[in-house]
């Protein structure tokens, strides 16, 4: 396994991280004796990080990783969570977050979460992008969610503190050039690399205009989400054991059908050493050096071994690559 720079935490983590949540569902539906021997298996690979929220099976995900993690104790581990604040929230952020965080520390039995995140997509206005989206000045205004976050990390009961970079792309934008987060989750995947590569005008998908360069700059942690497309670039493989069914979606322009469908066009990138197309998709988002970790949802250990084996140097050919940036650019063939 690999390591990276968390932005400028100074922490270390793993190119590979441990999804948590609902699309892989071990964390929440499987057995403990299959977390133990999937987390156990994870860390004996090199993985470090491990990715949950309360939202994540109302609050299972947390129970069983802190159980999990209470039981085999290990070394040099980074935990990271969220708040998810709706709109009723934000008439007091400060007391939601505090009942939130207070209730995640109970659930992972730590005294402290060394990654606190928001949870929340985020518009310049809110409720302006769709419905229940938070404004930019409830994240960076007086007593928003940054000012809050920086009391609870004075006290002591959060270290760094990030967001996920999901609504309307000004709004995210915004967010990351006030310098107020230590991290972003950030979309990215093959079927939308608009986070990392410029796509054309028209593309299907949301831009992020170069999210991961912007957050970069300001020298924050650029965790990535959704890197299988909610398991789309894993086909039916992908949906079975503890998997959660096809995910709805996160983004504008994206639907897990129409997905499955431009996934089976990168059948190409499955030969030599990279023998499927979730390993396609892990190895193209770790070519990115500006990712610090790749958040991938399991299902089973099998899974696990897989991610794990992605940790590699070598970036996709140049012919591969002129071949991805011609399928971007023509809506993988629908223009």
């Amino acid at each position: 396994m690999r390591y990276r720079e968390l932005g400028k935490t100074g922490l270390k983590v793993s190119e590979i991280g441990f999804g948590c949540g609902n699309v892989g569902g071990l964390m929440i539906r499987g057995s403990h004796r299959e977390q133990i021997q999937a987390v156990s298996r994870a860390i004996e690979l090199g993985i470090s990080y491990f990715d949950t929220a309360p939202r994540y099976g109302d609050g299972s995900s947390e129970t069983n990783l802190g159980r999990v993690m209470k039981e085999l104790q290990p070394k040099n581990v980074i935990v990271a969570t969220k708040v998810d604040l709706q709109i009723e929230d934000l008439g007091d952020i400060g007391g939601a977050v505090q009942r939130s965080l207070k209730e995640s520390l109970s659930r992972l039995n730590r005294e402290s979460i060394d990654v606190f995140q928001l949870h929340a997509q985020v518009a310049l206005a809110r409720g302006s992008f769709r419905q229940g989206t938070l404004g930019v000045e409830d994240v960076l205004g007086v007593g928003g969610v940054a000012d809050v976050f920086d009391e609870a990390r004075a006290k002591g009961l959060i270290h760094f503190t990030g967001f996920t970079g999901l609504g309307e792309i000004e709004a995210l934008h915004q967010i990351i050039d006030s310098g107020r987060f230590d991290v972003v989750q950030v979309y990215y995947n093959l079927l939308n690399p608009s986070a990392g590569f410029p796509v054309t005008e028209g593309f299907v998908g949301s831009n992020f205009r170069l999210l991961i360069r912007k957050a970069s700059g300001k020298k924050m942690g650029v965790v990535v989400i959704r890197v299988l497309a909610g398991g789309a670039l894993g086909g039916e493989a992908a949906r079975q054991g503890y998997a959660a069914p096809a995910p709805g979606s996160l983004t504008e322009g994206a639907d897990y059908k129409a997905d499955v469908d431009r996934a089976s066009k990168l059948r190409f990138l499955v030969a030599g050493e990279i023998q499927s197309l979730p390993q396609a998709g892990i190895r193209f988002a770790l070519m990115n050096r500006a990712v610090s970790t790749v958040l991938v949802g399991f299902s089973s250990l099998s899974q696990i071994e897989e991610a794990a084996s992605c940790s590699v140097e070598e970036p996709f050919p140049k012919n591969l690559m002129e071949k991805l940036q011609e399928l971007w650019a023509t809506d993988f063939g629908r223009r």
